[in-house]
């Protein structure tokens, strides 16, 4: 009887039970993002002349700047054969204008901006291992954990 209560003695000292909890809270601050456009022109066609100004057989070209932005080439497109099929399309996106200071904590006039307001989160965690994990806005991140961990030897 007394090897059964040294053993089990022995046992007990064995096992493991751990309890722990955590709150994580991520709050990024505010910020914006301004990417400048730059310019592109795209034609495409068939069974049409084509001019750019008095140039006939031209297609057209963004044209040299200084500022950022290029003039929209002008094309005029004739139909080559009279009766004939014949397609023609032309696509022109006038990019942003190179500025020559930028404020800080104000966006520049870019046609691509991401602005993002300040977050907030609170988290809480009770002697029961409740937890309380609140995220709120635009990059935030609150994250509550609970683990039970048993471990036998």
């Amino acid at each position: 009887m007394l090897m059964f209560a040294s053993s089990s003695g022995a046992y007990a000292n064995g096992l493991h039970h751990r309890l722990t909890s955590s709150v994580q809270l991520t709050t990024n601050a505010a910020a914006s993002q301004a990417i400048r456009i730059g310019n592109s022109y795209s034609v495409s066609g068939s069974g049409v002349n084509t001019a750019v100004g008095d140039n006939s057989g031209q297609i057209g070209s963004l044209a040299a700047h200084s500022s950022g932005t290029a003039a929209n080439p002008v094309v005029t497109a004739t139909q080559a054969t009279n009766g004939s099929a014949f397609s023609f399309a032309q696509s022109y996106t006038a990019g942003d204008a190179v500025g020559s200071a930028i404020t800080i904590g104000a966006n520049p006039v870019f046609g691509d901006i991401t602005t993002t307001g300040v977050g907030s989160g609170t988290g809480t965690i009770t002697s029961a291992h409740a937890i309380t994990a609140v995220g709120g806005g635009s990059g935030t991140s609150t994250i509550g954990l609970f683990v039970s961990e048993l471990t036998l030897n």
